[in-house]
């Protein structure tokens, strides 16, 4: 297969794939090594391409990882950069959110009838802490949370 890409479709090429490749890798689940190779091995064979057809500057060997990869000073000023970082940090604070708002849940009604509710009688019952916990977190980050040992543990 040929693909004929203009030098700002081959760019925007690189980008995706280094973003998948990135998303990727933080699947820990067992089993997964394989796909995440896979995807590893396609984007250093897109980089390896890309390096040899204008993309040079953008492009390096990792000896250690014996893979090509976006070289850090150039991936920290790129749109996926920028999508990766938001996605990890959106993904945190609704993460959190949602836990939360099911701790309390099930705090209020009990761990047996909590297990009882599929995810989306979950989310119906829980909107108003997670609002809540999404309006404290937007203005203060995790500045106010704070941890509570059970007595004896700290």
């Amino acid at each position: 297969m040929h693909l004929r890409l203009t030098d700002q479709e081959l760019a925007t090429l690189v980008e995706m794939v280094s973003l998948a490749a990135n998303v990727a890798s933080w699947n820990h689940r067992e089993g997964s090594d394989k796909r995440i190779a896979t995807f590893e091995d396609l984007e250093s064979k897109i980089l390896e391409k890309a390096g040899h057809s204008g993309l040079a500057e953008w492009i390096e060997f990792d000896e250690e990882k014996q893979r090509h990869r976006v070289r850090q000073e150039v991936e920290e000023r790129l749109f996926y950069h920028e999508c990766y970082d938001e996605f990890r940090n959106e993904s945190f604070w609704e993460e959190l959110t949602i836990r939360l708002a099911d701790r309390d849940l099930a705090r209020a009604i009990g761990v047996q009838a909590w297990e009882k509710l599929d995810e989306e009688e979950r989310r119906a019952r829980t909107a108003e802490w997670e609002k809540r916990y999404w309006e404290e977190f937007s203005k203060h980050g995790i500045e106010r949370v704070a941890v509570l040992s059970p007595p004896g543990e700290g």
